[in-house]
């Protein structure tokens, strides 16, 4: 099933739908439409709504996410049938096609281009120029294409007037190498006429309104639409199209496929002349049919690059030759009208033939061989007009009508046998489905010598005038009790049918009623000899290639030409075939309104699309037997953390038994079958209540996935906090051991040094060690003064103590202390020989009275008072007291005072009177 929606969108795969119902069909439909969902599965078909509106669904991203998926891996989209497509073409080596069908305007050429889009997108991967090139050659012939081959319709804005059938060539790799295209019955009656409302092929409105007014001059056209006869009837018809933009974006895309600057002027004078010829009006002179606009005439003739006199004979005279006889035979003014339209009919199909020939001669592969670069495989596009039911029905809507049978019976024919194959393989027993077998529709269009084409031949065939009332008097005859034909005649009370001109087919898709006029006409498809011969004459080679058949002289005898009816028989039953040799996938375009509305579903509308296409018989066709099935490994991949003998790994011998083990455990045996490589469930409910019990089990698992996680997280995170503490203390290490080490290196021989080390300049220390940088320092210098006191005597000792306690106590009070000299101490006693014997009896009275050791230092100083008045002092300290005498009186005692109430020397020189000591200590 299809996954990652919820189920407020509805179902994503209409075989999950409870009951199959076209009521239930619908309402999902419309569910899913309203939601913005306008892609669903039937199995593995896409079936398309038309939103009418750009969706952002289709970019880069996207691409990403439906890039190797498998189909149900991912929400319905149109890029997962494409991959699905690629993926077997590449993994199995198979030709697969895709088919888009449905109605105009449901979307089908959009498609195809979104389709072509994803396969260039996934394509690639290195590149390579070649393989680029093929790939923008296949993209911009989408653009070239549908400017030449598509129109503005009552339905659509950008209706493909002209089926198209690409073929994508790829090599062994997986890369694109080129493509084929092949076109189907182009609608070119559309180039002389359109319903109301409606317009002409876009190339000629995109060469008015975009094209520089150079090239009109030279082309002899005027930008206004409404000036030519032939588009005259759409000319003014408003809608969304940007032609002045899409006229630069098909010259840019035609020149990028490799269009010549000739070629494409040579095509823009067909587009003109066609114009031209439109208004070329005839007149009757007597029994002479003249040309009334004979100016035109001239420029016919220089678009055409041919001769004015040819030109005009061409328009007015037949040639007929009747064994050796040729003769002119003069045309009336309607026959002359009549091959005017045939010519500019035909010139337009065979420019329209010529472009895609051209594309193919280019985009082609060339020089492979698969002896050298492997087998070469192909994905096909099938884009291709769409079931019309319209007011007026001719000959053109019932062969596309009679296309779109061929093709809903290749759909239900390979369904069916893809079915039943799938269950013959897997050994399950086939219920067989009844649905609506449209080979009784496909015969009586083309059965030989009954059918509608047979029977329109038969009437072009016979001799003199023939009519399209005898083509309805043919099909009346041969067709009178066939259950789906029917006519006025037939049956006289049926007034919506007219007499001798309507008959209606009940057609798959509903009944049509088509009108016979112009079958005759448009079946024979007849233009004169006369036209091929003036244009394989041309002077442009260009346009002469175009006309080979006009190089036959006018005497030389040819078979009838194939008939339209016959040419397009023959090319659909080439098309089916070629499409039911590959492995086919499907998309069902859905046109949800006729307003062109994103937001209009209009329930009838839909449901007779629904029905036409088959898709409810799809449903019952793929819900047979069973509503789902998977490979083993794959359901078991999804279903398997519902059990716990499959989760996290089962071992049981096979995913086969696993599956079972797994699915009896949920109680669901009774509901599913088991073939040789996959599971088959009967009915939708089985599959959601697994999806509910895996939804479920899925949250369990998330919030233990992240709780392991988180748990793992943690753990990588306190690894990573560890290591790096390693590394720090290693590096820390790792910079102390250097710094320690270069401290070494530095100081190794200090102790021979003269100055013990003191110019060795210490290494910058890491951040961790600036303290012990400090400490080491300090235990440096205290090596170093050691190392320098250590040889002093006791004397010697005790003045460098005095020194350094002097220099601690003194810092920044005395410039000079008088270091460099030894110091004396007792400076009276050796400094005053005269008053030395007074000093000495002081002393040593005071030592009796006060008991202490010895005298540290004595010295004269001079004190000036509080009013600057100077007289001399003797200072006395020893190790118990500072003494101040008076050295005038025999230095008599004036105050002691004990050392330990002395702070600091500059104290004691303020009790000495604030002077400072004559011999410096």
């Amino acid at each position: 099933m299809a996954e990652h929606e919820s189920l407020e969108y509805g179902k994503a795969d209409f075989v999950l739908l409870d009951n199959v119902s076209t009521d239930e069909f619908m309402a999902n439909l419309k569910l899913r439409f309203e939601k913005g969902r306008i892609y669903s599965y039937i199995g593995e078909v896409v079936v398309s709504v038309n939103p009418y509106r750009a969706m952002n669904i289709y970019g880069r991203d996207v691409v990403e996410q439906y890039k190797g998926r498998e189909l149900y891996e991912r929400p319905p989209h149109l890029f997962a049938i494409a991959d699905a497509a690629y993926k077997a073409m590449k993994r199995r080596n198979k030709d697969t096609c895709i088919v888009i069908s449905g109605e105009s305007g449901a979307g089908k050429t959009e498609a195809s281009k979104y389709i072509m889009q994803y396969i260039a997108a996934i394509t690639n991967p290195n590149q390579r120029a070649e393989v680029e090139r093929v790939k923008n050659m296949l993209l911009k012939s989408n653009c070239v294409l549908e400017a030449f081959g598509n129109a503005k319709t009552n339905r659509n804005d950008n209706s493909s007037r002209f089926g198209k059938y690409m073929d994508i060539n790829f090599d062994f790799k997986g890369d694109p190498i080129g493509g084929h295209i092949s076109n189907y019955l182009l609608e070119k009656s559309r180039v002389i006429f359109q319903q109301e409302g409606e317009r002409s092929f876009h190339s000629y409105y995109q060469l008015l309104r975009g094209a520089p007014d150079s090239l009109l001059r030279s082309l002899h056209i005027q930008k206004d639409p409404t000036a030519y006869n032939y588009i005259k009837v759409g000319g003014q018809v408003k809608s969304s199209i940007n032609d002045g933009a899409d006229f630069k974006a098909v010259a840019d895309a035609m020149k990028v496929i490799g269009f010549t600057g000739d070629e494409i002027q040579t095509v823009y004078k067909i587009l003109a002349a066609i114009l031209h010829l439109g208004n070329l009006a005839f007149g009757v002179d007597g029994d002479v049919t003249l040309i009334q606009s004979t100016e035109l005439v001239s420029v016919i003739r220089e678009l055409l690059s041919a001769k004015e006199e040819h030109v005009e004979k061409a328009l007015l005279y037949r040639t007929v030759s009747t064994g050796r006889d040729v003769i002119e035979k003069e045309h009336t003014a309607q026959e002359a009208g009549y091959g005017r339209d045939a010519l500019a009919k035909a010139m337009y199909e065979r420019m329209f033939c010529w472009i895609v020939g051209r594309i193919n001669d280019i985009i082609e592969v060339k020089n492979y061989d698969a002896r050298v670069h492997g087998k070469n495989t192909v994905i096909g596009v099938l884009d291709i007009y769409g079931f019309e039911i319209f007011q007026n029905n001719s000959f053109e809507q019932f062969c596309i009508n009679y296309c779109n049978e061929k093709l809903q019976q290749l759909f239900i024919q390979l369904v069916l046998k893809q079915e039943q194959e799938e269950y013959q393989r897997e050994g399950i027993p086939w219920k067989h489905i009844d649905y609506f077998n449209n080979q009784i529709i496909v015969d009586l269009v083309e059965q030989q010598h009954k059918g509608i084409f047979s029977v329109l031949d038969e009437a072009c065939m016979n001799v003199g005038k023939v009519t399209d009332e005898v083509f309805l008097q043919g099909l009346n005859v041969k067709l009178a009790k066939h259950a789906h034909y029917t006519s006025r005649k037939l049956s006289p009370t049926d007034k919506t049918l007219e007499f001798d001109r309507d008959f209606r087919i009940r057609h798959y898709a509903g009944d049509v009623v088509y009108s016979v006029v112009g079958f005759i006409d448009k079946n024979k498809d007849t233009l004169f000899q006369d036209f091929k011969r003036l244009l394989y004459n041309s002077s442009n080679p260009v346009l002469k290639a175009m006309w080979p058949e006009g190089k036959l002289s006018i005497t030389e005898v040819t078979k009838r030409p194939l008939t339209a009816a016959t040419l397009f028989k023959t090319s659909m039953i080439s098309l089916v075939e070629n499409l039911a040799c590959k492995e086919p996938y499907y998309v069902r375009c859905i046109k949800p309104n006729d307003v062109k509305s994103p937001l209009l579903f209009e329930q009838e509308r839909c449901r007779h699309q629904v029905g036409y296409l088959g898709l409810l018989e799809n449903v019952r066709v793929r819900r047979a037997g069973f509503a789902y099935r998977q490979t083993y490994p794959r359901f078991l991949q999804r279903y398997k953390m519902i059990s716990e003998f499959t989760w996290p790994n089962h071992d049981l011998p096979s995913d086969t038994e696993a599956v079972k083990r797994l699915l009896q455990g949920c109680g669901f045996d009774h509901d599913v079958a088991y073939g040789k490589t996959k599971v088959f469930i009967r009915t939708p409910r089985t599959l959601f209540s697994l999806e509910e019990q895996r939804v479920d089990m899925v949250q369990r698992i998330v919030l233990f996935l992240q709780k392991v996680w988180r748990g793992t997280i943690a753990r990588m995170r306190y690894r990573r906090m560890r290591a790096a503490l390693v590394i720090l203390r290693a590096y820390r290490r790792y910079k102390v051991r250097s710094y320690v080490r270069e401290v070494n290196r530095r100081f190794k021989n200090i102790r021979s040094m003269k100055d013990h080390g003191r110019h060795v300049k210490w290494p910058t220390p890491p951040k961790v060690l600036r303290k012990f940088e400090e400490a080491l320092r300090s235990i440096y210098s205290r090596w170093w003064a050691w190392t320098l006191i250590k040889g002093l005597s006791a004397e010697e000792a005790l003045q460098v103590r005095a020194k350094v306690a002097s220099l601690e106590a003194l810092k920044g009070q005395r410039v000079d202390l008088g270091l460099q000299r030894a110091w004396e101490g007792n400076y009276l006693k050796r400094d005053s020989p005269d008053a030395a014997s007074s000093f000495t009896l002081v002393s040593s009275e005071l030592q009796r009275k006060d008991k202490f050791m010895r005298i540290l230092f004595s010295g004269n100083v001079r004190k000036i008072n509080r009013f600057h008045k100077a007289e001399d002092r003797a200072v006395l300290i020893t190790d118990r007291h500072l003494y101040k005498m008076d050295p005038l009186k025999q230095y008599k005692l004036m105050k002691s005072i004990p050392l330990y109430n002395v702070g600091s020397a500059p104290f004691a020189f303020y009790l000495l009177g604030r002077r400072a000591p004559q011999n410096p200590v």
